[in-house]
């Protein structure tokens, strides 16, 4: 069990709910704000914030360069350390106005969570991240199983996101109530979806193959003939393990909803490990849908409407972040204007 000061416990409840309830963020980042305050208070050895000395985050920050993540048995990325310098910053700069600690602690004091330079064009750089072609995503498909109910649902759990491009945590959440099958669409209202940003809009599927409209759409007409699932059961229900002839076994599906994606996630990754490819997420499909997208509407005005279906609300946004010019497209293209 990990040391307690519960001094520090109680101004960093504070902080927290300062984040949470003034700042309006969101539960993850909250939580990695908390996570990040508490690997300095334990680089401190948990003492009080009311002792804070800039040597302390000297010594931090040598500590994080030299730590190993238990994940990947690697050195900490730019990226992870950027992260937790800023969370401390941000607690520091808000502890240098409170009461009992404005004396101890100044504003500039923060600025020694700064990352240089260097590291910090490291962290945030934009790197091209893989995802499948429309052909990966349809032999993945294809090499899915469906004998039994469970892998019926992961297959029309796979051609959704392909109709949709939805985000994995707003899927997790939909009800049979969100789809709409005489307009082909879904209604992601953030009042019950968990939707990024809480953003509420429709997304219509998409014309990409028919076989992936089919297997979803006879996976709907047996939740609600088979299973008798009502509008307010889930699209894609967890699985339910109980003890079975002293084994514990699937013995069926729940009536809620997921509390989070990692299983779905999860499904996705194996489906493309089982047809010998990369472990893709969910969120790859938006990339795929992207560049997609690209090509079957050239206008303006449709790609703009693609880009709402997906859920931004700037075009700018669908194609600078999933439809960058790779670095062979940008040779290709330069090279064939010169000689033009």
């Amino acid at each position: 069990m990990r040391k307690v000061n519960e001094e520090n416990e109680r101004i960093k409840r504070r902080y927290l709910k300062y984040l949470k309830t003034a700042k309006r963020k969101d539960p993850s980042t909250v939580q990695k704000a908390s996570d990040g305050i508490l690997r300095f208070e334990a680089s401190t050895n948990y003492a009080s914030f009311k002792k804070f000395r800039i040597e302390q985050v000297i010594k931090f920050r040598e500590r994080l360069d030299e730590e190993i993540s238990k994940k990947t048995s690697k050195p900490l990325s730019k990226s992870t350390i950027s992260s937790i310098l800023a969370a401390n910053k941000s607690f520091v700069c808000w502890l240098a106005d409170q009461t009992g600690y404005k004396q101890r602690i100044r504003h500039s004091d923060a600025d020694y969570f700064n990352m240089d330079a260097k590291g910090q064009r490291i962290a945030s750089a934009v790197r091209e991240t893989p995802y499948p072609s429309m052909e990966m995503a349809r032999h993945a498909f294809n090499f899915m199983p469906e004998s039994t109910e469970v892998e019926k649902r992961n297959k029309a759990l796979f051609a959704f996101f392909m109709l949709t491009g939805a985000r994995d945590g707003a899927v997790a959440s939909l009800r049979i109530k969100h789809i709409n099958m005489i307009d082909g669409c879904v209604y992601q209202d953030a009042r019950e979806v968990r939707t990024k940003n809480a953003k509420t809009f429709t997304t219509f599927f998409l014309p990409v193959d028919e076989d992936y409209l089919t297997c979803f759409t006879g996976w709907l007409s047996h939740l609600k003939q088979d299973r008798l699932f009502g509008p307010d059961d889930p699209l894609f229900p967890p699985i339910e393990i109980k003890a079975i002839d002293g084994a514990f076994k699937v013995s069926g599906l729940k009536r809620e909803v997921y509390k989070n994606a990692n299983a779905m996630r999860k499904t996705i990754r194996d489906a493309f490990t089982r047809a010998d490819l990369p472990p893709f997420t969910p969120h790859a499909f938006r990339k795929t849908l992207v560049k997609w997208a690209d090509i079957h509407y050239p206008t303006r005005e449709a790609f703009k409407a693609f880009s709402q279906n997906i859920g931004h609300s700037s075009v700018v946004t669908s194609i600078s972040a999933y439809c960058p010019v790779s670095i062979e497209r940008q040779a290709e293209l330069i090279k064939k204007r010169r000689s033009s």
